[in-house]
């Protein structure tokens, strides 16, 4: 009786592994330590750089048929935090933005994706720029694999209707997060 309890627990064990998926993630080489600095918004008293970070995914879930990206700031002292960046559209066979993608002058995002209006008023990214002594903010950079090719929306959308529209057609979503004060 023992050895076919064993052969069962095994045969679940191995099954069980076999039919895993990997968990969905986001990497980035340019984020970490001081990296966030290089990243901070040119405006507002800010005087960085303003270039979005190289970011990778990776084991989106099946069925995935586009990606999204955004960076949001819960802490920014607004009532309702701060969008830094969205970008949508990113077709399925994507897995890495470039360094700077975000700025929509230098066409470094892949073709098809949209980078609509941020917090800031523009497109494409807009790096962190706390207030002074505000503390350290959370800059949350999500990806999300989405079960649809297209959201239906242009670059002019605000970032609430593009966050309904992920949150409907959204299958796994990855973050990190970069914390940054002035």
């Amino acid at each position: 009786m023992k050895k076919a309890q064993l052969l069962v627990l095994l045969f679940l064990t191995v099954s069980t592994a076999a039919f895993a998926q990997k968990t969905f993630t986001l990497s980035s080489k340019d984020l970490g330590g001081e990296g966030t600095k290089t990243l901070e918004f040119n405006g507002f008293g800010c005087n960085g750089n303003n270039q979005s970070p190289q970011l990778y995914w990776e084991n989106a879930p099946e069925g995935t048929q586009s990606f999204a990206i955004t960076m949001y700031d819960p802490d920014a002292p607004t009532g309702s935090g701060f969008w830094h960046w969205v970008v949508f559209d990113i077709p399925s066979t994507v897995s890495e933005l470039v360094a700077n993608a975000g700025n929509i002058s230098l066409d470094l995002a892949p073709k098809g994706a949209i980078q609509s209006v941020t917090d800031y008023g523009s497109r494409g990214f807009g790096g962190p720029c706390p207030p002074e002594g505000h503390g350290f903010h959370q800059y949350i950079i999500t990806v999300y694999a989405l079960k649809t090719t297209k959201l239906g929306l242009d670059a002019q959308v605000n970032p609430a209707l593009v966050g309904f529209n992920l949150w409907n057609q959204t299958l796994a979503k990855a973050s990190i997060v970069a914390y940054y004060k002035r």
